[in-house]
């Protein structure tokens, strides 16, 4: 027969028929017990929360719940201020009855809303009367996984009741992840489509070459970003920069600093005052002024012959001239990183590249992985010696940025922990000096790398 469900109690219940109590051990009141489980095929009880406050109309627990073999252990509240105070994160279930609006004075299923507010991750059940049915699938409609007729409850349909109740939650629970994941990766490929745009080179005799990584495990995005364009003058414009940190904040950032960039040069601006300007766009644009960018520019006159190089806090670019060993393009008075200083100034260098060059650029996550299990780190003059080292290989343009982030971190023992973007431009021998244009597309440039 039916077991009344004590008052903020907690007892145990478990599928099958009731177990005879032994002659020494009766069963305490209140308790439902079962036989015990085949050694090996015992799994973690279910807990229920039940939510009732008149034991005199209340339903009573039943003394057989099918819930496959696992135990219930019942817990009871008189109403929501008891309720909250079970409801740890051990209860699976909730079983609420809908009268309690009624006899509280409640709005029409004002409590059912109060529950689903109070528990978001737990399966919840209502109980209402028979005539009601339609009471009870506006709380499905609201949010709880089914309703039960109180008339009719017994043992096998309330633990049948539970069981689905669970699964759906669980199965609600990974639909929304597995939504909430798919919607991450559509933000995350926005965004990287912002970090990684196209190059605008048309008319320019040029090639373009880049790879990007983030830095975290699974990550689709860091907060490095890089650009080129040509202007119509035939200046081409490179840009390669870093935001401090990780993550979609930061990579939102770089996107927007990118694009800001690109209409900037578009527009004409350069050098100095360019990273001036950005460095206002960074500084209204920051979650906090802690937040800072590096940068590194080039703007490549339309002869090719030559560049004008700014460097805001960023390692300096390699150049491999034709007959010459790679190097950096170094000096010591460029400016900081933007959102450092409020009024600092970015020199502009002028640098001599010659007929035929190449040209990388690079942010410092490639430098900053260590050189086997020691604490020394690779920096600028091992990134010249790697570079330097599979250029004598022959190797060149795409081939040679896939072959330089493998040793890197083949270097450093493992993945590289910072964000990294490469940036490569190739300038061939000129036409109508020595060699023509046919190696164009065949994977490296003559005398580069």
């Amino acid at each position: 027969m039916p077991v009344p469900a004590p008052r903020q109690g907690e007892t145990l219940a478990a599928g099958g028929a009731p177990a005879a109590p032994s002659p020494r051990s009766a069963a305490a009141p209140g308790a439902v017990t079962a036989p015990a489980s085949a050694p090996g095929t015992a799994q973690a009880p279910l807990t229920l929360l039940v939510i009732e406050d008149d034991p005199s109309v209340a339903f009573s627990v039943p003394d057989q719940l099918d819930t496959g073999g696992r135990r219930v252990r019942l817990r009871t509240a008189r109403n929501l201020t008891e309720a909250e105070r079970l409801l740890t994160d051990d209860v699976d279930c909730i079983l609420l009855d809908l009268a309690l609006d009624v006899r509280q004075a409640g709005e029409e299923l004002d409590t059912l809303r109060q529950v689903l507010r109070l528990a978001p991750g737990h399966a919840v059940l209502v109980l209402t009367a028979e005539a009601d049915a339609e009471r009870g699938a506006e709380a499905v409609r609201v949010g709880a996984q089914d309703y039960l007729f109180r008339d009719e409850l017994d043992g096998r349909a309330l633990g049948r009741a539970i069981r689905y109740a669970v699964e759906r939650k669980r199965a609600d629970a990974a639909q929304r992840q597995l939504t909430e994941s798919r919607l991450r990766g559509q933000e995350n490929r926005r965004l990287e489509r912002g970090l990684l745009p196209k190059p605008l080179l048309e008319g320019s005799d040029l090639r373009f070459a880049a790879r990007y990584r983030p830095g975290r495990s699974r990550a689709l995005l860091g907060g490095d970003f890089y650009d080129t364009v040509r202007t119509p003058d035939g200046t081409v414009h490179a840009m390669i920069g870093d935001v401090c940190g990780h993550g979609p904040d930061e990579a939102a950032l770089g996107v927007l600093l990118r694009i800001a960039w690109r209409s900037l040069t578009l527009a004409g601006l350069c050098g100095d005052e360019l990273l001036g300007t950005l460095q206002k766009v960074l500084e209204n644009e920051r979650p906090n002024d802690e937040i800072f960018a590096t940068l590194c520019t080039l703007d490549i006159a339309p002869d090719g012959r030559r560049a004008g190089l700014c460097l805001a806090g960023h390692p300096a670019p390699l150049v491999a001239r034709e007959g010459r060993r790679v190097k950096l393009l170094h000096y010591d008075d460029g400016g900081p990183a933007l959102g450092v200083l409020p009024r600092a100034r970015w020199p502009r260098r002028q640098v001599e590249l010659g007929g035929t060059w190449s040209l990388m650029m690079y942010t410092d996550g490639l430098i900053e992985g260590r050189i086997g299990q020691g604490t020394q780190r690779l920096g600028q003059e091992g990134i010249v010696d790697v570079i330097s080292g599979l250029r004598d290989r022959g190797l060149g343009g795409e081939e040679l940025l896939d072959a330089a982030m493998a040793e890197v971190r083949e270097l450093n023992g493992g993945e590289l922990t910072d964000d990294v973007a490469v940036l490569l431009l190739d300038r061939e021998r000129e036409r109508g000096r020595g060699r023509d244009r046919r190696d164009e597309g065949r994977g490296r440039s003559p005398g580069g790398w």
